[in-house]
């Protein structure tokens, strides 16, 4: 199947990263990563933004109400779901300036995960962690490069996750105990075809794929199988997620960095696809 996917926005990111739906919000919230603003997208179409501060990683809403962020070191916590909610600091989680974090997400037990990468993208300096009641950190995978892209099977017993620079989207056993284990490869994207980003999992256990300088969104069935594309008129394709009232519209971020605006003028937009399969609603974090 292929579909094509439209413009919600202009090209409002420098780098868009990290959709995240949730019906509190009254609806979309992403990021534009290094310029660390937190957008949100309203009911006419108009996107609001709010600074947070060096960088702006990734968001998810809390259990309790408000919603998390990462920075650029740092977990910052609002207890409200208002975007311009004050944001309290959970503390550094490491002093290397030379590595922030990147993509997230959180697991059917509310546990959220962050992971990180070295701005230089040195190979192996980066990695995956998890945060504890109080935030802090503890390494769950080392020697990452990229560290982008996690969601969860339906039925919270499998995790994907991708480090963009190995190509691959892996598979990890999830234990509501024990945590993830057994990580192997699930998928290896062509290079020709462009790297692996953000994902997320639909109702049926699809797993959609933002690839980087790809100009798509794959969909692969839960063995595998390449079974949709959703083009894009951009190449840096960055993370998706599905929203709307019925969660059968997927959202796609785009980036700008390094993009020629001449050849690319809608890089840095926010798009949509409608591909005839539901999401799922966002897991909230226990933080």
């Amino acid at each position: 199947m292929s579909v094509q996917a439209y413009p919600v926005t202009g090209p409002v990111a420098e780098h868009g990263e990290g959709p995240v739906w949730s019906a509190r919000w009254g609806g979309l919230r992403w990021v534009d990563m290094l310029a660390g603003d937190v957008l949100a997208l309203d009911d006419s179409g108009g996107v609001r933004r709010r600074h947070v501060g060096a960088v702006a990683a990734a968001l998810r809403p809390r259990v309790s109400g408000g919603y998390v962020v990462a920075g650029e070191r740092e977990l910052l916590l609002a207890d409200s779901d208002d975007l311009d909610a004050p944001l309290r600091p959970l503390g550094q989680a490491w002093s290397d300036p030379g590595v922030r974090m990147n993509d997230g997400g959180c697991d059917p037990e509310g546990r959220f995960y962050i992971g990180s990468m070295p701005y230089d993208e040195t190979p192996g300096a980066g990695s995956l962690y998890v945060a504890g009641p109080d935030g802090a950190l503890s390494p769950v995978i080392s020697g990452v490069t990229v560290s982008n892209g996690l969601d969860f099977s339906p039925d919270g017993s499998l995790a994907y996750y991708a480090d963009t620079a190995t190509g691959r989207v892996d598979v990890l056993d999830h234990d509501p105990a024990g945590g993830l284990t057994g990580r192997r490869p699930f998928v290896t994207i062509d290079p020709g075809r462009g790297a692996p980003d953000g994902l997320t999992v639909d109702a049926e256990g699809g797993v959609w794929v933002a690839l980087w300088q790809g100009f798509a969104v794959h969909r692969y069935t839960p063995d595998g199988r390449l079974d949709a594309v959703v083009g894009l008129p951009v190449g840096k394709v960055t993370a998706v997620t599905f929203g709307g009232p019925g969660l059968d519209r997927l959202f796609v971020t785009t980036s700008r960095l390094g993009v020629d605006a001449r050849e690319q003028p809608e890089a840095g937009a926010l798009f949509a696809a409608d591909p005839g399969v539901r999401g799922r609603a966002v897991l909230p974090t226990t933080l």
